[in-house]
């Protein structure tokens, strides 16, 4: 009987999900924001669960128009130092959020440990906040991004990488190097004169402070 009814409601979520369309709100931030670098990490397997994440199904950048169009103003800011954006990841579509707290329950996969949580047990991952059931990635304004060297195209020291479960992730840990605190902080300050705000435990994250859509949660497939 249990199993009958686990089978219907993923089916349904199913369904449900395969209805959701993008809508007019949204779009592709890479024809929006010029030279945007875009390497969306949940749509491979280089990412703290080592596999193509669910509702990834083409490594685009979609944000709404809104979100999309402050990101270009943070780029003509970065331009002037010889920088640019590139981003890890931006709408998530909310099967994608379950995604992930069903590996953080599977206790025994441990594959990417030692390369994204070395000092933290699996087990505390949603008590620390690094996995939660909801992400404001899912409302479509908000961004996981990093700098790049416009003219070599190479990644500036940020400290630590992407997605990577520590407090040294945090922008205002002291204890990453100089030239990474830094970067951080261009980052940090062109996206505030852009209209986003950081997130305090991720130097990556930052959310569109006049969202459209700051109480939706979106499912459409990223594609």
């Amino acid at each position: 009987m249990q199993a009958a009814v686990a089978l219907l409601l993923l089916l349904l979520t199913s369904r449900s999900a395969l209805a959701q369309t993008m809508p007019a709100e949204f779009v592709d931030a890479a024809t929006v924001v010029d030279g945007l670098v875009v390497d969306v990490r949940y749509f491979g397997a280089d990412n703290f669960v080592g596999t193509r994440i669910d509702g990834y199904e083409a490594p685009r950048c979609l944000l709404t128009r809104r979100a999309a169009l402050a990101l270009t103003a943070a780029q003509r800011d970065l331009a002037r130092r010889g920088l640019g954006l590139k981003v890890l990841d931006c709408y998530r579509p909310t099967r994608a959020v379950a995604h992930f707290a069903r590996w953080a329950r599977d206790l025994a996969d441990v594959a990417r440990k030692a390369d994204y949580y070395p000092d933290v047990d699996k087990r505390d991952l949603f008590r620390l906040g690094y996995i939660a059931e909801r992400s404001g990635h899912s409302r479509g304004s908000t961004v996981d991004i990093t700098l790049v060297r416009r003219a070599a195209g190479s990644d500036p020291d940020m400290g630590t990488r992407f997605d990577f479960f520590s407090p040294k992730s945090w922008p205002s840990d002291i204890s990453v190097g100089k030239p990474a605190r830094r970067n951080r902080a261009l980052l940090a300050a062109a996206m505030a004169r852009a209209g986003f705000q950081a997130y305090d435990k991720e130097w990556w994250h930052f959310t569109l402070l006049n969202e459209p859509f700051p109480a939706s949660y979106f499912d459409f497939s990223v594609r």
